[in-house]
């Protein structure tokens, strides 16, 4: 099957690839800025090669409500699947807009289960900024000058160490 692959730029993480927890990585086909109209964008891509089959989101988070609506069409005016995989919320358990529109226009709903440190299912994000979780700052932060990373955690252990939600 002939894949199209699509990442927000928002994603600056391996540049314009698609890079996996385990080190495997694949050029994106579209590195969809927030005003890049993906279904304009998919359409011209499919015309060009009509055996495209599918179309792959990765951190669909990232998407703005805008292009989620987009997508929609694409899976039902192209009759063209999309799959997208993302967060339901970030850091602070606030939900990202376009994770917001998603669930509002998928067809289905999978979760992939994350388990936390303590053995626990993790539904939570915990944000580390130079290896100390914090509770504030703004909702993206992937690069710049601190280490910033993340970890999965059940809400028993979000609220031990990051603090309560608000």
């Amino acid at each position: 099957m002939h894949i199209l692959l699509v990442k927000p730029e928002t994603d600056t993480k391996g540049d314009n690839d698609v890079v996996s927890r385990l080190g495997a990585s694949r050029r994106v086909d579209i590195l969809a800025s927030p005003d890049l109209d993906l279904l304009s964008e998919i359409t011209k891509l499919k015309e060009n090669d009509p055996q495209i089959s599918c179309v792959l989101i990765d951190e669909a988070q990232f998407l703005t409500p805008k292009q989620v609506s987009e997508l929609f069409h694409v899976a039902i005016i192209l009759d063209t699947p999309v799959m997208c995989y993302g967060l339901r919320t970030d850091f602070q358990a606030k939900a990202f807009p376009g994770s917001m529109r998603l669930f509002e226009l998928a067809h289905s709903i999978e979760e992939l289960k994350t388990i936390c440190r303590c053995g626990k299912k993790a539904i939570l994000n915990g944000r580390r900024v130079d290896g100390k979780f914090v509770a504030s700052g703004s909702q993206v932060a992937i690069d710049g000058e601190h280490d910033v990373t993340y970890e999965s955690l059940c809400p028993n252990c979000y609220v031990k160490f990051v603090g309560e939600i608000s």
